[in-house]
């Protein structure tokens, strides 16, 4: 149709081309087999950079809300002496356990020096000295190592010449290798 002024005049009725999205498919198959897993690891990546940066501005948030409310000066000197406390205590109990140790080695000092005396008499008198020392010894390993752990009579579990690699470990169980040939069945 032809309009006054030798213009054409657009038919309605008639539809535009390429009104589907079918031409954009292929660009998109080519990107996605070319840089997909690029893509995929973009995408997680992002996905986890978020999460961490809701966490830590929910986690600022809440502090910032509560040292907002610990800033009380009454409850900041009661939280401080009751650190100061709990400190003090913590060192009277390690002074206490210095102070005992202490006097433990004194008393071993001590004990070491008794005998070396005791050996160096016995020495000038002539008499042996190391078999008393070894008895006296003897007597306080026992009693310290009685008063530890009383002696349990248990039964070994197996005798002292047991070898498992000798081949001879005695009893029903011992190795046979098979026969040689096919076996006979049927």
């Amino acid at each position: 149709m032809e309009a006054e002024g030798g213009a054409r005049v657009r038919n309605e009725d008639v539809p535009p081309q390429n009104q589907d999205l079918s031409f954009v498919l292929p660009s998109v198959a080519t990107l996605l087999s070319d840089y997909g897993w690029y893509l995929v690891f973009l995408c997680v990546g992002g996905y986890l950079l978020i999460q961490h940066l809701r966490k830590n501005r929910s986690t600022n948030n809440r502090s910032s809300s509560v040292s907002a409310e610990s800033q009380d000066p009454v409850s900041v000197v009661r939280r401080q002496e009751a650190l100061e406390a709990s400190r003090r205590r913590m060192q009277e109990e390690q002074d206490a356990r210095a102070a005992e140790f202490r006097e433990k080695q004194q008393r071993l000092e001590e004990e070491k020096r008794r005998q070396k005396i005791e050996m160096w008499e016995s020495m000038k008198e002539g008499k042996s000295y190391k078999g008393n020392a070894k008895v006296a010894q003897n007597t306080e390993e026992a009693a310290s190592s009685s008063s530890l752990r009383p002696k349990t009579d248990k039964k070994p579990l197996r005798n002292r010449g047991y070898n498992p690699l000798s081949g001879d470990g005695g009893g029903t169980c011992s190795f046979r290798p098979g026969r040689r040939g096919p076996s006979a069945g049927g």
